[in-house]
């Protein structure tokens, strides 16, 4: 229990240390990034007015089809990519990248590699 909670801890203080420092440096939006075992989201945040501006996860029923049979890293490319889809429509061509509590590897890597070839700049 005590590892535990120790863990979440840490994992807490490593999210709000990335997220202040992005939110004291820009001012632009922020593409933020959640994973659980099973899952990820992509969501792109405008901190000024406080609205998510475009957002994917693979929980989504209308990408189903399309992530079956897919591994989790390729998954995750493949939000990466419809994330970026989904914000150059709405105008959205730059943002900063929020990793969160996680470690910029594996599956963050791969949705922030597939969103950068999808068009956008961070």
């Amino acid at each position: 229990m005590r590892a535990t909670l120790i863990k979440n801890i840490r994992r807490e203080r490593r999210a709000l240390r990335v997220r202040s420092q992005i939110r004291r440096v820009s001012t632009l939006p922020r593409l933020c990034v959640s994973r659980s075992l099973k899952h990820i989201t992509a969501q792109i945040i405008d901190d000024l007015s406080g609205k998510t501006l475009a957002h994917s996860t693979t929980t989504s029923k209308g990408l189903a089809a399309d992530l079956r049979g897919k591994t989790k890293s390729q998954r995750a490319a493949f939000i990466g990519t419809e994330i970026a889809k989904k914000a150059l429509e709405k105008g959205v061509s730059e943002v900063v990248f929020d990793r969160g509590f996680a470690r910029f590897h594996g599956r963050v890597k791969a949705l922030a590699e597939a969103a950068r070839a999808g068009g956008l700049k961070f």
